[in-house]
């Protein structure tokens, strides 16, 4: 598969999943030796993934809420 069917495929995901890989491949990339990221940080970025994790059904796609939005507010 070349890269415009691997990103295609990709974006006919639901949002979760699209989360979900874009994580592993920005985990993929070694960022750490190009700048530092405080430990705190490091801790937040985990937690934050974590939560992401455990329960993406927090996670709502941004054309989803603007749609809801235009049609309470407009």
């Amino acid at each position: 598969m070349n890269i415009e069917t691997i990103t295609e495929q990709a974006l006919k995901l639901a949002p979760a999943s699209r989360a979900y890989i874009a994580e592993i491949l920005l985990e993929s990339l070694d960022y750490e030796e190009d700048f530092i990221v405080s430990e705190e940080w490091q801790q937040e970025i985990q937690k934050r993934c974590k939560e992401i994790d455990a329960d993406p059904s927090v996670l709502v796609d941004g054309e989803q809420v603007m749609a809801e939005l235009k049609r309470r507010y407009l």
